[in-house]
């Protein structure tokens, strides 16, 4: 993708945000490894812009959190908050906005798929909030994230994926069982730099499900997660 032929004008539109400087909506769309290859075109990369947006997204999002749970303690209120903005949340607005069409990326960037992407989308969609909230302010900010998230809060909730994916199987393995779960290191691959581990969840002697990651924390949460689905106990 080049600079000069993408259309950010269609993406304010497509947002409903109507952008007074639209070089801050390109800016939010820079990745530092765009300015790498194409020196000199006075182009800023998105890093100052996803600061700020991480800041807006989670004083809207406590916002709204403290307004709807009136009730709930300050340890579940962060723990919604932390499911509604991770990578995985706000990496699925992204996509859901079409953002993948008007990223500025290097041509070794714009080859990653899957984990890596995921991560730039979610920069992304912080430096767009960024930048909404620089040219229209907080209330449009605000709408923006509204039309982008609090949706997804009622399924995070009924699925208790505000959990992460350990702590939900021991839950559920307590409460089914009267066990508690374990996590035996299966198998280690790869070179120090690219490491892979694969870790097995036993209840007892009996080994559910298999998971594997780039970190044993990691291995572990894919093997419960796994696991979850493996005994279908994904929802209450």
């Amino acid at each position: 993708m080049d600079h000069q032929t993408i259309n950010y004008a269609e993406f304010a539109a497509h947002i409903g945000v109507a952008f007074k400087d639209i070089a801050l909506l390109r800016e939010a769309f820079t990745h530092r490894s765009y300015l790498n290859e194409h020196r000199g075109t006075g182009l800023k990369h998105n890093e100052r812009l996803e600061f700020l947006g991480d800041a807006v997204l989670e004083l809207v999002m406590t916002e709204y959190l403290f307004a709807k749970y009136p009730d709930e303690p300050e340890g579940r209120l962060t723990a919604y908050r932390s499911a509604l903005v991770n990578t995985n949340s706000i990496s699925d607005a992204a996509q859901a906005w079409g953002m993948n069409e008007y990223l500025l990326l290097s041509r070794g960037e714009s080859k990653d798929v899957g984990r890596a992407r995921q991560y730039i989308l979610a920069n992304t969609f912080e430096a767009v909030i960024g930048a909404v909230f620089l040219d229209r302010g907080y209330e449009v900010a605000k709408e923006f994230i509204s039309k982008s998230l609090f949706k997804q809060l009622d399924a995070i909730v009924a699925n208790r994926s505000w959990q992460d994916a350990k702590s939900r199987f021991q839950e559920e393995a307590q409460e089914r069982t009267g066990i508690t779960p374990n996590y035996v290191m299966l198998k280690e691959t790869g070179p120090d730099h690219d490491k892979r581990f694969e870790v097995g969840v036993y209840i007892g002697s009996d080994l559910v499900a298999r998971g594997e990651g780039a970190s044993k924390q990691e291995a572990e949460q894919m093997a419960a997660e796994a696991g979850l689905e493996k005994k279908n106990w994904q929802a209450l």
